[in-house]
């Protein structure tokens, strides 16, 4: 058994799930979800006695192209977030109705399989391939199921999809020069080769293009508030909770070993653009009167951050880097729900037309708030484990990183208690708001529950990428 086993189960439960017809899409979308849940976590307990769960078999002769899935620590934590979100974005759905459901959940097992074949890949053209496979499903899961006026909803897609693609591009000229050096798509290959401080300049742009769209790092985010505004929750869950993480774990993965030198050349460049991404992100939050778009700018900061803590190329800060990825895959998409529940309930995204939810249902407003805490770092949870992680990393390259970045933590405190004051409290809404139900109080549980207990003890996520990422710093240090 290896990681090809997850893969089959996703692209499998795609299909079974189109055949299964509208009725019964969503229930056995939920059931491929949990198998590949299940035999991710058999996966990383054979990994973490040392089995070999990794897969190697020659696929292309010309060019030389591999199917080949490297499992270490870090991918392996990368594919957990994703086969444990998936099942519960799936389950939070369930409360909505959806035409066509059996191509909706069709379509959110194969971005699954296309975004875990991203993490898992180890050959360059596989790993691009994975990688544009991934932005298929989503494409037609905005346009198709989002909302608000068709015509605005097609541009604003429209646009995240040229972006993006043209973006990808660059990284796939990027390979293909990779190729002619090396003989080879193989990601070892590719650590091997010795580049001039030119070439290694002109590769590391051309990644840094593709993944700073996907992340988005600032000038390149103007595609994402529109985009997690139109889409349908379920899609907005899956751009920002796992398919963002894609870029920064490329960045990781791919960019900082390949292109060491020109890492170190433009660290400062690079990490001030990201720490100019949390102050934008966290001012223009400030202003938003919808709640996803407060929620989008609100991403567009933290993932800020996450990229600041990779590009430190310290131990300290690609280990903070990835514990708040995962952090922030669980944080975003729970508060995400919430907006959807309020959603469901008010048939309305503008926080002025909210206000007094609490009196009505304290149940839902205190999972909120533990939410909007985690958000924010508070001690106890997950994301501050993430983020002061990142922020020590800062401190030991210049500490006026440290101080710009740590911004977060003010103007995040400030517009998330500010949107939960506006959206909870206030006097008893004239409009009825319906408890939760049992399906969305068990995923914001499931969420909370994973925040606190990571929070309280990280040790086995932080053991678990060490090793991968220690390997990594000594290909970029070599």
């Amino acid at each position: 058994m290896d990681v090809t086993t997850i893969l089959i189960l996703l692209l499998a439960g795609s299909l079974a799930t189109y055949f299964s017809g509208d009725k019964w899409a969503s229930k056995v979308a939920l059931i491929f979800s949990l198998g590949a849940l299940a035999a991710t976590l058999n996966l990383l307990s054979v990994y973490c006695n040392g089995g070999n769960i990794s897969f190697i078999s020659a696929w292309i002769d010309i060019p030389k192209v591999a199917l080949a899935f490297k499992a270490d620590g870090l991918s392996m934590a990368m594919v957990l977030l994703t086969t444990a979100l998936t099942p519960l974005i799936i389950f939070s759905s369930f409360g909505n109705s959806f035409n066509n459901s059996k191509n909706f959940y069709s379509l959110v097992l194969f971005m699954a399989f296309a975004m875990t074949g991203t993490f898992l890949a180890a050959d360059g053209l596989l790993y691009y391939i994975f990688w544009e496979l991934a932005l298929i499903p989503i494409y037609f899961i905005a346009l198709i199921w989002g909302h608000g006026d068709a015509e605005k909803r097609k541009k604003a897609v429209l646009k995240f999809f040229i972006y993006t693609l043209g973006g990808s591009l660059f990284m796939l000229v990027a390979f293909a020069y990779l190729y002619s050096k090396a003989d080879s798509f193989l990601l070892e290959d590719l650590y091997k080769l010795d580049l001039s401080a030119t070439e290694q300049c002109y590769i590391f742009f051309a990644f840094f293009l593709a993944y700073a769209i996907k992340i988005p790092i600032i000038p390149f985010h103007t595609w994402q508030a529109k985009v997690y505004q139109k889409a349908p929750t379920v899609g907005t869950m899956l751009l920002s909770g796992i398919m963002l993480k894609m870029g920064l774990y490329s960045v990781i993965r791919w960019q900082l070993p390949i292109a060491p030198d020109a890492a170190r050349t433009y660290m400062p460049l690079l990490i001030g653009l990201s720490i100019a991404g949390v102050i934008y992100g966290s001012i223009v939050a400030l202003r938003q009167k919808d709640l996803k778009k407060l929620l989008a700018y609100s991403s567009l900061a933290h993932v800020g951050l996450i990229a600041a803590g990779c590009y430190t190329l310290t131990l300290d800060g690609l280990s903070g880097a990835v514990s708040q990825m995962i952090a922030h895959g669980f944080v975003i998409v729970g508060l995400f729900l919430a907006a959807e529940i309020i959603y469901r309930r008010y048939q309305t995204g503008t926080i002025d037309e909210m206000g007094g939810i609490r009196t009505q249902t304290p149940k839902f407003s205190s999972m909120f708030m533990i939410l909007v805490l985690a958000s924010v770092a508070l001690p106890g949870t997950f994301n501050f484990v993430g983020e002061f992680t990142v922020l020590y990393s800062l401190s030991q390259i210049n500490i006026w990183f440290v101080i710009f970045g740590g911004t977060t933590i003010i103007l995040g405190g400030y517009y998330m208690l500010k949107m939960f004051q506006n959206t909870m409290l206030g006097e008893t809404n004239a409009k009825v708001f319906a408890d939760v139900t049992p399906n969305e109080a068990i995923t914001l549980i499931l969420i909370i529950a994973f925040l606190l207990f990571f929070g309280l003890y990280p040790k086995p996520i932080v053991d678990l990428v060490t090793p991968s990422l220690n390997e990594i710093l000594s290909n970029i240090n070599r």
